[in-house]
């Protein structure tokens, strides 16, 4: 199965008032994630970051809406400049990972002790 990719936005940080125009955009906060069915399990991976803008006077102007309309602008806003493709590999690359794991996490159990277990109490029969 492939992987499916999605784009979620949970914050836009605009200056009230700038260059003529209200709520002007100047950092995008945002997640791309990566999830694919393999076995019954879905795995995902997921990147998170930010990414700045500039309005200049005089630029074309898009006006914040509370809007998936205006959610789907911004989207490509953040894919015309990034590196989706790049994004897309690390996202697989994780995702192949979990799937077949070629790595694995050792401890020294000095460092990271087990719980002791409490002992076994037998009901004695009367």
């Amino acid at each position: 199965m492939a992987i499916t990719y999605k784009w979620d936005i949970p914050q836009m940080n605009a200056h009230i008032q700038a260059e003529g125009e209200d709520n002007v955009i100047y950092t995008v906060h945002y997640r791309y994630t990566g999830s694919e069915e393999s076995g019954g399990e879905t795995y995902s991976s997921t990147n998170i970051g930010t990414q700045s803008y500039t309005y200049v006077a005089g630029d074309p102007f898009v006006p914040y809406e509370d809007t998936e309309a205006f959610e789907n602008v911004v989207i490509g806003w953040l894919e015309n400049s990034l590196d989706v493709p790049a994004m897309q590999a690390s996202i697989a690359a994780t995702i192949q990972s979990e799937i077949t794991p070629v790595n694995e996490d050792l401890y020294f159990t000095w460092q990271n002790p087990v719980p002791p277990v409490p002992p076994v109490v037998e009901d004695e029969e009367e």
